[in-house]
């Protein structure tokens, strides 16, 4: 079997997330890291893993020369930049097979766009890192119902939601670098699993044609004064100054090109959900059928009482952004395969090897940036968009929200 080297370039906590699927999948070898902090224990861990040297590289250009893959990984802010040095280190002699970017692929339009015009160039074959499209019950149940669509219909309405008590670093809270809140750190999953969950077994991840978009964004706990302090203190980010949404929901809509057929998603999105831990839910209602997919329901559970709490050191062993190290706790025992990311490893390294694009690329990435994009322009319209209108489709291309531009009081507060 062939293995792929593969260099990081980032080593927060996906580049974590990622090292802990990579344990489990064959064919991958973790070659090195870049990284402007926590490179060096970046580094021991992944040597802990047992899943490459990972060696420390003091630039992208570096880290090129020695692999045959680049996931970019890094914060939102930077990816531009980082590609273009990708894309200068291809020129420059560096031989990769393929390149991977984490969601988003950008924070506006015009950003992804610049991403896939950068790929292009390069001519190398792209990877979008979406998670919950390779989540392997969803495929699973995708595919159990494929012969009951083709004889009753389609599923008509997806509905989607992905939740926790918010991030962990900072960064991902200031919307002027992150690219918004919580509806561009995580509606971006939402929206892209409703719209796999609508498409029928066998067509591409863009056969549905997005026709409309309406959301809200709001701002419903994080701005409240006694939060408001609590973020500022833990992360440094003032929302009484530069508020970013807590919530978000919306609807988009997709018709069917050969039978013009419409369909729906709802989506939601929140960082204020103060339960176990992240959820991820996910339901398809087609004629005369359903499918239900909940992250939080497991087989095995666990109840700590108050007496034994203080001996739970790590809330997050049980499930990802723990909120309570007590009380009743699904334990999922393995979060890597449950939420996609081994299965999304495993695409990108037979995709690269065959010399061609994973399953979902970079223009899907782009597209998946206009939604959420469209659904921000939305809410500050309170009107659904068009997207079917080409000077709309003009708009979005230069669009950035008030909410990303730091003005987020504007929409927020009225």
């Amino acid at each position: 079997m062939e293995t792929l080297q593969i260099g990081f370039i980032g080593a927060g906590f996906i580049s974590r997330f990622q090292t802990q699927a990579m344990s489990m999948v064959r064919g991958w070898e973790l070659a090195g890291v870049h990284a402007l902090d926590w490179a060096r224990k970046f580094s021991r861990y992944a040597q802990s893993k047992g899943v490459g040297p990972c060696e420390i590289y003091t630039s992208v250009g570096e880290l090129c020369k020695h692999c045959d893959v680049v996931a970019i990984f890094a914060p939102n802010y930077v990816r531009v930049e980082l590609m273009e040095q990708i894309a200068d280190a291809v020129k420059a002699g560096a031989e990769l097979k393929g390149v991977i970017c984490e969601k988003p692929l950008g924070r506006t339009v015009a950003e992804a766009g610049r991403m896939v015009e950068l790929a292009r160039q390069t001519k190398l074959p792209t990877a979008y890192f979406e998670n919950q499209i390779h989540m392997k019950s969803l495929k699973h149940a995708l595919e159990q119902l494929a012969p009951i669509q083709e004889t009753v219909g389609p599923i008509a309405l997806a509905r989607t939601a992905e939740e926790h008590a918010g991030p962990h670093e900072p960064w991902f809270w200031d919307p002027t670098r992150q690219g918004g809140g919580v509806l561009c750190d995580m509606a971006c999953h939402s929206i892209a699993a409703g719209w796999y969950a609508l498409t029928p077994v066998g067509k591409p991840v863009d056969y549905l044609q997005p026709v409309a978009v309406t959301a809200e964004t709001s701002l419903l706990k994080w701005g409240l004064p006694k939060y408001r302090k609590l973020l500022l203190d833990r992360m440094g980010v003032d929302y009484a100054k530069i508020p970013a949404e807590d919530f978000s929901t919306g609807l988009v809509t997709f018709k069917h090109p050969d039978t013009g057929q419409i369909v729906k998603t709802q989506f939601t999105s929140s960082w204020m959900y103060d339960k176990q831990g992240l959820r991820i839910f996910i339901d398809g209602l087609g004629p005369d059928y359903t499918f239900e997919l909940n992250s939080l329901r497991s087989p095995m559970e666990v109840f700590v009482g108050d007496a034994a709490a203080e001996a739970v050191a790590n809330a997050e062993n049980a499930v990802e952004k723990a909120t309570a190290s007590r009380g009743l706790i699904p334990i999922q025992g393995n979060e890597l395969d449950l939420y996609g990311y081994v299965d999304e490893l495993v695409d990108a390294r037979q995709a690269f090897l065959a010399g061609k694009d994973a399953l979902l690329n970079w223009d899907y990435g782009l597209e998946i940036t206009r939604l959420c994009q469209a659904a921000y322009l939305s809410a500050e319209r309170r009107c659904t968009i068009d997207l079917t209108d080409p000077a709309m489709q003009k708009d979005l291309d230069s669009y950035q929200s008030l909410i990303a531009q730091g003005r987020g009081a504007e929409v927020l507060f009225r």
